[in-house]
């Protein structure tokens, strides 16, 4: 029995900070080169310009709240035009599908925001601080003396730049970037901004600096989701088995192997049969007990000790934390680095590369019997990836063409209800609408506005005796229209009458219309 008094063990595990080791090797190049492009496209791009005219922004990238629209360079998003944005956020989630399902969690591991500056901070913090080792011993020092104080000032110091720089860059997106900018300095920029920036500079700071990994196991849901994305055949990081063990460090290895190899004999020779589990296989860091207390593979010992020589260099540059010999794991995000550290070892040993490497279950069976795993187009290109990127064609394709078939100039009709319609002294029957005239141009622009569909029904506007109307550049013009009907004409005495409703620029010679009915005195 358990005593009553003795407190519940505590489920609990306090975080123990990671620090990579710095690593060489082409996927580390490759994430250096996706960090700079993925920043300098993030921090530059507020900055670019682009001519539209006097009248409209000339910032290339601008989400307008203000006037409620998005400019990407010659491209105009209108609010109306939201699922021009809906669109891209449908291709995104297939473009992530569709990575996921051919090479794992690749955006994870080089251009998901989290890692991106998570990379820049570990290079900031390896700057100042120091390699691996030279971070844990400062790391392991409990007394804050002044060499570690100057250190860690300096270093969150720089987080804090890189922060304010982060939160900076984002709100330039929602206003012209010199104005702003110089309102920001001068002290005359809208609370608002001050917040935003404040909010983002906290985040960056605490994320990139302090949460690192806990964002990427706890807080993002992709992980938990990635699974259902891969199968079998999906090219992943991961552990050749089969090469590496058994694993350890040269003399140690080989006199256990020779151990278990005597006994076996041993065994035989006295007729007592092979018993070979008191010879398991030593554990080490990052294998499961249930793989620490597997029988020993004498076909293993017999073909010569594996590759790996247990030097914890895959798990020593992993910003994640995890050995990945023991497998694929929710944490991995196929970041690659593994491979470079693994790479430069075997490079070293004299040994081939690829013992850590980008593979797929499916041909884990032809390694296995000494064959050559099947070509990588193979992997990528079947039923799954290609569904992706059918859809994801189709996406796109649907919104270039809905892109270049929309109009310039749009209206919409709104009767006037209360009331439906009034009867002159002449006895004639008169509707008021609501008719809101779009100018996409950056100029003004004269509009006409007729209708069609009965004869005896003629068009008024308020306010002027013509016809036409000037409706300012980028901007959703309302005017009153009123549709007069003769008395004794089949549409004052009728219950209803359809008629459309037409717009004309008169520079362009662009049209549009809309559809709706006439109220006569039956009604």
């Amino acid at each position: 029995m358990s005593d009553s008094n003795t407190p519940a063990p505590s489920l609990y595990a306090a975080r123990e900070p990671i620090f990579p080791r710095r690593v060489s090797g082409n996927f580390r190049t490759l994430k250096w080169v996706l960090m700079i492009v993925t920043l300098g496209i993030y921090y530059i791009t507020p900055w670019l310009r682009w001519d539209r005219g006097p009248q409209l922004p000339d910032q290339a990238v601008l989400i307008d709240l203000a006037n409620r629209r998005f400019f990407f360079f010659w491209i105009e998003i209108w609010p109306h035009e939201f699922y021009f944005v809906a669109g891209l956020l449908i291709m995104a989630g297939l473009g992530l599908f569709l990575f996921t399902s051919a090479l794992g969690r690749v955006w994870c591991g080089y251009a998901c925001p989290q890692t991106v500056w998570t990379d820049l901070f570990i290079l900031v913090e390896r700057w100042i601080e120091g390699d691996r080792n030279a971070r844990l011993r400062l790391h392991r020092q409990k007394k804050m003396d002044l060499h570690k104080a100057r250190l860690r000032v300096t270093k969150w110091t720089a987080w804090f730049l890189i922060g304010l720089a982060t939160g900076g860059a984002w709100v330039f997106y929602f206003a012209d970037a010199p104005t702003l900018l110089r309102d920001l300095v001068t002290l005359n920029a809208h609370p608002v901004a001050y917040t935003t920036m404040l909010i983002l500079t906290a985040t960056t700071f605490f994320f990139g600096g302090f949460a690192r990994e806990q964002i990427c196991i706890y807080a993002c849901p992709w992980p938990r989701i990635q699974a259902a994305m891969m199968d079998e055949d999906t090219l992943t990081v991961g552990y050749r088995v089969w090469r590496g063990e058994p694993r350890g460090k040269g003399n140690v290895r080989r006199k256990k192997q020779s151990e278990a190899m005597a006994a076996e004999q041993a065994a035989q020779a006295t007729g007592q049969g092979p018993d070979l589990a008191q010879y398991a296989a030593t554990p080490y860091p990052g294998l499961s007990d249930a793989a620490a207390a597997a029988p020993v593979d004498t076909a293993a010992f017999q073909d010569g000790p594996g590759d790996c020589i247990d030097c914890m260099a895959c798990v020593n540059v992993c910003p994640m934390g995890i050995d990945i010999r023991d497998g694929q794991q929710m944490e991995c995000i196929t970041c690659a680095l593994c491979i470079d550290a693994c790479d430069d070892v075997m490079a070293k040993l004299g040994k081939p590369r690829g013992l850590i490497d980008y593979l797929a279950l499916s041909d884990e069976p032809r390694e296995r019997a000494g064959q050559a795993p099947r070509p990588v187009w193979k992997h990528i290109f079947r039923p799954r990836t290609v569904l992706y990127t059918a859809l994801w064609s189709l996406v796109g394709i649907g919104l270039v063409f809905a892109l270049f078939i929309r109009p310039e100039i749009e209206m919409s009709v709104a009767p006037v209800r209360n009331p439906t319609f009034v009867t002159l002294s002449d006895g004639t029957i008169r509707n008021t609408y609501d008719v809101r005239l779009l100018n996409k141009h950056g100029d003004d622009r004269p509009f006409r506005i007729s209708l069609a569909g009965d004869e005896f029904l003629r068009v008024q506007l308020e306010g002027t005796p013509y016809e036409t109307v000037t409706v300012p550049a980028n901007e959703t013009y309302l005017q009153k229209v009123y549709v007069l009907a003769p008395r004794g004409s089949d549409p004052a005495e009728s219950e209803r009458t359809e008629f459309r409703f037409w717009v004309e620029d008169l520079t362009s010679g662009d049209r549009a219309h809309s559809d709706t009915i006439f109220n006569g005195s039956a009604n």
